[in-house]
């Protein structure tokens, strides 16, 4: 409930901002790259000689101003319970996997044995090549999406954040790495999702931490 709520919540700003570019963009306004915190005072300024247009979005940002605070509420609350979680505190071993992601693969895994082995993970949130057969066709689809979407999304952003921003090297990424030379970044980043809800389960299971070296990994 508590990811659930976070979500909700954290989509509802994102698109108020959105919303206030759009609006600002059609008065040929742009607001340009700004960090969440400092994204009111920059509307401010975009709109500090424009009263009238002033008087519009200001409803807007009061309204993202409270979300934002809630969201922090929300956010620290479940800091705690990942600290408190011996859990949640291994999975964040592997790179890219930060508190939202443990929290939210330990909530929707919740009990592990429920899978007959690690690489039935992957599946179960719908990361794998969907298949299609007719007769003599046998065609290889694009992932599945069944399953918890929730998780599908956390995946593969923990994924695209250890490719992209990570820069720590592991055996890991250079797998991956591997997979974007030969077959591009997007299908490396949807198989390397793939890759770390099988080795989150299997550190889960183990009760081990992620290994940066290939060596017993």
């Amino acid at each position: 409930m508590l990811l659930t709520h976070r979500q909700l919540l954290l989509s509802k700003a994102i698109a108020i901002e959105n919303d206030l570019r759009g609006t600002l963009r059609n008065f040929g306004l742009k607001v340009g790259v700004v960090g969440t915190v400092k994204f009111e005072t920059r509307i401010r300024e975009v709109v500090e000689n424009l009263p009238d247009l002033a008087v519009l979005v200001e409803p807007l940002l009061v309204v993202r101003r409270v979300l934002r605070q809630q969201i922090g509420l929300l956010h620290r609350h479940l800091l705690t319970i990942v600290r408190d979680d011996d859990v949640c505190r291994r999975l964040m071993t592997v790179p890219g996997v930060g508190p939202v992601v443990a929290l939210t693969y330990r909530a929707t895994v919740d009990v592990p044995a429920r899978f007959k082995n690690s690489k039935a993970v992957g599946a179960s949130f719908g990361l794998t090549p969907s298949k299609y057969q007719s007769g003599e066709i046998n065609r290889t689809g694009a992932i599945s999406k069944c399953g918890d979407e929730m998780m599908r999304v956390m995946l593969y952003e923990a994924a695209q954040v250890m490719l992209t921003r990570t820069n720590k090297w592991s055996w890991l990424k250079a797998w991956a790495m591997q997979i974007a030379r030969q077959r591009g970044m997007k299908k490396a980043i949807v198989a390397l999702a793939r890759r770390l809800a099988v080795i989150l389960h299997r550190i889960w299971v183990d009760g081990t931490e992620f290994r940066w070296t290939r060596r017993g990994s």
